[in-house]
């Protein structure tokens, strides 16, 4: 909590405890000194620290009025007390949300070839759990206010605002970005966002989900890169663990999130050396410098090749796809300084 705001809770506490401790004081002494029943010196008590102006229940003896003297000054000073704490604890606590409102702007503001994230539900929740574990940074863009208080207890940084609007899209840093993932729960809405994040950055990786099939070819024309179907994935996933049940077992053992513990790395061949002048797989020799196997490479195109063959020329601007442990992926990435 905000040592401000608890600061300002401490004395609303207090201030708290000086009315309670004050109204029991009146009611006491009213009937102590008035004979009056608890009802009555409840009642007169509550109108005398209001100072409502109500007329008196029974006329006052100069015993009384020298009590009821007594009790509306000491509850003007702690009703005016309670009053001003509870004032500036509002206003604190407005003060304290701007504050870091600011303070989250300037630290997205400084974010670049970050991931902005739109929607925070399941996928979007999930995509932002795997991106932290792995160190990377990111932005999540939610519409629903509701949701800001588990993105704070998250500690994810966020954007509150409608992804549909260029200026809340910019907000989170679309346009310095290097990835764009939309995950929001309406085919329509990822249309019209993934359109909104290609015009606004022309060069940003776009990953969009999307609930029904016919939706994948429009999102790949409104400038997706790439376009999920989780219950199609979820789907097949099932359907694979009754055909080939060992096989989807390893493949689930396969880490990729968190820098301790992933197996599987994709590398640009820039990363390994001087990519103008051309070496081959083989000419890397990453099995006897780090332990990791070359299960895959990616041409300048695009293209995949699976198991490719040792003498491969590795073209500019490709990558290579490598499989290890986690203590020879660390290897590799200390090998080549690879962040």
């Amino acid at each position: 909590m905000n040592p401000l705001i608890k600061f300002f809770r401490t004395k609303i506490y207090t201030a708290v405890f000086l009315l309670v401790v004050i109204m029991l004081i009146g009611v006491f002494g009213y009937v102590m000194i008035s004979g009056y029943s608890l009802v009555d010196a409840l009642y007169m008590t509550v109108i005398t620290m209001t100072t409502v102006g109500f007329g008196e229940v029974v006329p006052l003896d100069n015993q009384s009025k020298i009590f009821t003297i007594f009790l509306i000054l000491a509850s003007v000073v702690i009703v005016g007390y309670a009053l001003s704490v509870i004032t500036e604890y509002i206003l604190s606590k407005n003060d304290v949300e701007e504050l870091k409102h600011k303070k989250m702007q300037k630290k997205i503001d400084a974010f670049n070839n970050h991931i902005v994230i739109c929607g925070y539900g399941r996928n979007g929740k999930q995509a932002a759990v795997k991106l932290k574990a792995y160190n990377k940074e990111f932005v999540v863009v939610e519409k629903n206010k509701e949701l800001e208080e588990r993105l704070q207890l998250d500690s994810v940084p966020y954007v509150i605002g409608n992804a549909n609007e260029d200026e809340v899209l910019i907000t989170a840093g679309v346009n310095r970005a290097s990835c764009f993932i939309s995950a929001l729960p309406n085919d329509a809405d990822n249309l019209f966002v993934v359109l909104s994040a290609r015009q606004l950055n022309s060069d940003i990786n776009i990953i969009s989900r999307a609930s029904n099939e016919s939706s994948y070819e429009k999102l790949k024309f409104a400038g997706a890169n790439n376009v999920i179907l989780p219950d199609k994935i979820g789907g097949d996933h099932m359907a694979s663990l009754v055909v080939v049940p060992g096989l989807m077992e390893f493949i689930d053992n396969l880490s990729i999130v968190g820098k301790s513990g992933i197996n599987i790395e994709e590398i640009a061949v820039e990363k390994f050396y001087d990519s103008t002048k051309p070496k081959t797989i083989k000419d890397l020799d990453l099995r006897r410098k780090t332990g990791c196997t070359v299960i895959g490479y990616k041409d300048e195109n695009g293209e995949y090749v699976v198991n490719p063959e040792a003498g491969i020329e590795l073209a500019k601007n490709s990558k290579v796809i490598v499989l290890g442990r986690p203590e020879q992926i660390e290897a590799l990435n200390t090998e080549y300084d690879i962040d």
